[in-house]
């Protein structure tokens, strides 16, 4: 249930804390107070989308929390709304997305406005209505169906590609002979630059290596690294029994003659080895054939490596084209016959939830004050999709003698508003712990038909909370708590509160939706209304 509401700086609200009952909560006021405001709220926490212009003037952001409590635990919604745009979404102070927000207030709150309403009469939302209340399963259905069209598409594109097979084959195929003599591998081009690079360079290296070797190792004239070192420690030997601390330098200079001496055999090594210069025209031609290549066919070398073994796939795949073709043809015949027959299933599975829904939504519409109602879901066959080959309409006849004809073309915005509250009547238990919110639920109606929309209004609190923006002072009558929401201006400024009003407040209230005025006989008849209600 929805415990708490806070708002703080959303259009003309400037701070308003709301408390719930378990039960039915009405909200009520004059128009333009700002009820749409308080649901904008609603919607905005739950994940909706938000503009900077719902952000009171004046104001660097709007804040938005609503407190739930789910399973025995509370839930804290934030959502903050800045003046520049900018919005940052909370779950129990934690950082979200959007996205996540709404994806964590699925199935806790139902705002159901007038646009929904309308959405009723839209052969989608009915199917999807059907689908819901018969908990009817698709996952195998639309497996098979994606299925399917994956291998019409392959098949779309083997023909089309099959128009243009001998160009394409040519194509390949001139591409692969040019290339298979180079006999090109990944990593070839770096490893023949690197070669390329040395025999290059023969004379300097040997020139350095040679310096490197000699300082290193001395010659007739001057002496070495290595004697130094050694001369060096035999003076530190001699120098330790004077000065102790010689010691560990000496034993110091041990670990840098292995080292010195290590580079020095690698040098000679290096001096040593035999370069065939004979390599270098060689290599020099490998080059130039990279660079021609590339330049060809506006790759690297490492992608023209892979890029042969694709052409020779796709070559293989042109010249097995017949093949190819008959075994897509008999995936998509033997897939097709699996998407039709599970299709047939969805159908029948629908005709009996669509059955026993329009028995419940008829039931329902009687308390509603439509006792000669008939409602009908008709389910026709079209093209198969994913959602299956069901096409669905509902059907309804208001009055006694007439033939059912679509709802949207003749339901009134009254008869739009009890039939959503059938429906959610109906539904009521497969959604039991959702928070049911109506804003203007009763649009189109009065009289009689506004008591019998309160009363199931009243009746379905029992099981799960309702709130209900309302113009109508029999379903206000009804709450377990009443929220007045009032508009003021000071100094210049309008102001929206919202406070819970019963006894005397509460009667004034009714009485000004009955008749615009607090008069005696509204008073009365307020009054009446609320000891009607017990």
């Amino acid at each position: 249930m929805l415990k708490e509401l806070y708002i703080e700086n959303l259009a003309i609200i400037e701070k308003a804390v709301i408390t719930f009952d378990e039960r039915l909560n009405v909200f009520s006021g004059e128009t333009g107070a700002g009820k749409s405001i308080l649901i904008g709220g609603i919607n905005a926490v739950l994940g909706g989308r938000v503009s900077k212009d719902i952000v009171r003037a004046g104001a660097e952001k709007a804040v938005v929390k609503a407190l739930l409590e789910v399973g025995g635990e509370e839930l804290l919604l934030t959502r903050e709304i800045s003046s520049a745009g900018n919005s940052i979404a909370r779950i129990n102070g934690e950082t979200v997305t959007a996205a996540q927000l709404k994806e964590a207030a699925t199935g806790l709150i139902d705002v159901h406005g007038q646009h929904e309403t309308r959405l009723i009469t839209s052969a989608e939302v009915q199917l999807a209505l059907i689908d819901s209340f018969g908990n009817i399963e698709k996952s195998e259905y639309e497996s098979a169906f994606r299925e399917f069209s994956e291998v019409s598409r392959r098949l779309r594109q083997f023909q089309k590609d099959d128009a243009f097979k001998n160009e394409k084959i040519e194509i390949l195929s001139a591409k692969i002979e040019d290339l298979t003599p180079y006999k090109l591998q990944k990593g070839e081009e770096e490893a023949v630059g690197i070669e390329l690079n040395r025999l290059r360079n023969v004379a300097a290296i040997s020139e350095t290596l040679t310096r490197a070797h000699g300082a290193l190792c001395g010659d007739s004239e001057q002496l070495g690294a290595v004697d130094l070192i050694g001369i060096s420690k035999v003076c530190l030997t001699e120098a330790t029994k004077y000065v102790p601390e010689c010691k560990s330098l000496k034993e110091r200079l041990d670990s840098l003659a292995i080292e010195v001496d290590d580079v020095r055999l690698e040098i000679s090594l290096l001096m040593g080895d035999n370069v065939d210069v004979s390599r270098l025209p060689i290599l020099e031609e490998r080059m130039s054939d990279f660079m021609r290549l590339k330049r060809k066919y506006s790759l690297e070398i490492d992608e023209l490596a892979e890029k042969i073994g694709e052409w020779q796939s796709q070559l293989d795949e042109l010249t097995l084209g017949d093949d190819i073709l008959a075994g897509l043809l008999e995936q998509k015949r033997v897939l097709g016959d699996k998407v039709k027959t599970l299709a047939g299933e969805l159908t029948r599975k629908r005709q009996f939830a669509a059955d026993e829904l329009s028995q419940m939504i008829r039931s329902e519409l009687t308390e509603l004050d439509m006792p000669s109602i008939r409602l009908v879901f008709e389910l026709s066959q079209d093209k198969v999709t994913i959602s299956g080959m069901d096409s669905a309409e509902m059907l309804i006849a208001v009055n006694s003698g007439e033939e059912p004809k679509p709802m949207s073309k003749i339901a009134s915005g009254g008869e739009l508003s009890r039939i959503m509250l059938a429906i959610k009547s109906v539904l009521a238990g497969s959604d039991e712990g959702t928070v049911l919110i109506f804003d203007e639920i009763d649009s189109g109606i009065s009289g009689r038909a506004a008591a019998k929309v309160g009363a199931k209004l009243s009746e379905l609190s029992r099981s799960r909370q309702v709130l209900c923006v309302t113009h109508l002072a029999q379903i206000a009558a009804l709450a377990d708590r009443h929220l007045l929401i009032e508009k003021s201006e000071v100094g210049g400024r309008t102001y929206t509160r919202v406070e819970s009003v019963s006894g005397e407040a509460r009667k004034r209230e009714l009485a000004r939706i009955i008749s615009g005025d607090d008069d005696e006989m509204s008073l009365a008849n307020a009054q009446r209304l609320m000891e009607r209600r017990g």
